[in-house]
């Protein structure tokens, strides 16, 4: 099992003519994902050869040239795509997101940084009005192991298991993953750093608590906001599975934007310290380091096989 993506997930990606969405493109098509075309009004009609060997994915291999399309309307329906990665400029996101809420897909993962706040406030809005769920912006995107890999986590540092993990930070998702290798990941879910996301920690919790598949959940968390203080109160009063935590910007000085945007601190709110007392109170367990988070993971684990008397 898996939240949000699966190996049945067909793919579109918007931008995938350009540098950045070329590359990943390519790197999603070695991880299995079924990506059956990209978007690019100015090249429909064209394909692109990616020219994956089989022996790259290990699930078949991929195809040679993938269609581009003029609109997600027009990939979805020639398709049957369910799912649109974006890699456009930041000036094009919102238009890219609110065509492909238009169009009716259900997932839309949002890599792109430095989109202008009131831009995400509106796509995130529209989209959840048309029943298209939002990942990022500013995001990874989204790992289900041996299955499918929407965005630019790469693949190859896990394996499939029973863990779900949903992280602010890209670079602490790495990090985790490569941790609790042994273990490996039911879905890894990149939400984003910037202060208005479209999936929040909360969404993934639910999605993780009812997955069969998942017997503990990683949540990862940074200065900033109070989107740990309400997924705390979530777990108190809705997760069952275990829940280990890890919170970013401990030394973080006050006052300043620290790598997200939405990583700012005033006062006491939003501090490392109240996000690591608020999960503390409901009994997540959090840990000072990466490393630690891991080690505090594998005992959850353990203690989940063999509870104490």
């Amino acid at each position: 099992m898996a939240i949000f993506l699966t190996k049945d997930s067909k793919v579109l990606v918007q931008g995938m003519t350009g540098g950045e969405g070329m590359k990943h493109t390519r790197r999603m098509l070695a991880a299995g994902t079924n990506v059956v075309g990209g978007v690019n009004p100015r090249k429909a009609g064209h394909s692109v050869d990616f020219d994956i060997p089989q022996s790259l994915n290990g699930l078949g291999g991929a195809p040679s040239a993938v269609p581009v399309f003029g609109s997600v309307r027009e990939g979805m329906d020639a398709t049957g795509a369910d799912v649109t990665v974006v890699f456009v400029p930041p000036a094009f996101a919102k238009a890219a997101v609110l065509e492909a809420a238009d169009a009716g897909i259900g997932l839309a993962v949002v890599i792109t940084e430095g989109i202008p706040v009131h831009d995400s406030v509106a796509f995130t809005s529209y989209a959840k009005s048309r029943g298209t769920r939002i990942i990022g912006p500013n995001c990874p995107g989204l790992i289900t192991p041996g299955q499918s890999n929407a965005g630019i986590i790469p693949a190859d540092i896990t394996k499939p298991g029973r863990i779900g993990l949903v992280s602010k930070s890209g670079t602490l998702t790495y990090q985790l993953m490569y941790e609790l290798r042994d273990i490996g990941f039911s879905t890894c879910v990149g939400i984003g750093g910037d202060p208005v996301v479209g999936t929040s920690h909360i969404d993934c919790l639910a999605a993780f608590e009812a997955d069969p598949n998942t017997e503990l959940i990683v949540m990862i968390g940074e200065i900033g906001g109070d989107a740990e203080e309400r997924a705390a109160a979530h777990i108190r009063d809705h997760v069952t599975k275990p829940v280990v935590g890890y919170i970013a910007g401990f030394t973080a000085p006050e006052g300043r934007t620290m790598g997200h945007a939405g990583a700012i601190v005033s006062g006491s709110s939003g501090t490392a310290r109240a996000k690591r007392d608020a999960l503390e109170a409901v009994g997540v367990k959090v840990g000072g380091t990466p490393a630690e988070t891991a080690r505090l993971a594998l005992g959850a684990l353990a203690d989940r096989a063999c509870p104490h008397p």
